[in-house]
């Protein structure tokens, strides 16, 4: 088998499942906004990337991600992380199951080395403040149970 089978998207969906982005959007509601649908069966979150497309306006900014199912409790997936005059190009990303949210600016961020179950529901964002700002998300995720899949807000 010739080793072009595994490069670009073919490699990312056999190591972490499908692939789905959501355009930039604002941030600055100063409370919990949906990213992403859960639907039809939970699904394993592979990874989570934000990236900023226009910079964060000054000022404390405690923010969040946050998996709410339909049935139960919402849960922190990354705890806050300040995002203060986070700059154009700044990533954000989740490196374990409810710790802090890795923020850089515009090098690199981090993934996590286990997938996340999620059930049915949704995952966003919450902030602590209503600052201006846009970012743009990426997940991967893979389907816990057939038919589990995810689409954006």
């Amino acid at each position: 088998m010739s080793d072009r089978y595994f490069k670009g998207r073919a490699l990312r969906r056999a190591m972490l499942g499908a692939k789905l982005d959501r355009d930039t959007a604002d941030v600055s509601t100063g409370a919990y906004k949906s990213l992403f649908n859960i639907i039809n069966a939970p699904v394993m979150l592979t990874s989570m990337v934000g990236e900023v497309t226009t910079a964060l306006q000054s000022g404390a900014n405690n923010t969040k991600l946050t998996a709410t199912p339909t049935t139960g409790t919402a849960v922190d997936l990354a705890s806050n992380l300040d995002t203060v005059s986070d700059e154009k190009g700044c990533l954000f990303g989740i490196s374990a199951y409810g710790s802090a949210m890795v923020g850089t600016n515009a090098g690199a961020t981090v993934i996590t080395a286990k997938p996340i179950v999620l059930q049915i529901g949704t995952v966003g964002i919450t902030t602590a403040s209503d600052k201006s700002g846009s970012i743009k998300w990426s997940v991967t995720y893979m389907p816990l149970e057939d038919g589990g899949e995810m689409t954006v807000v």
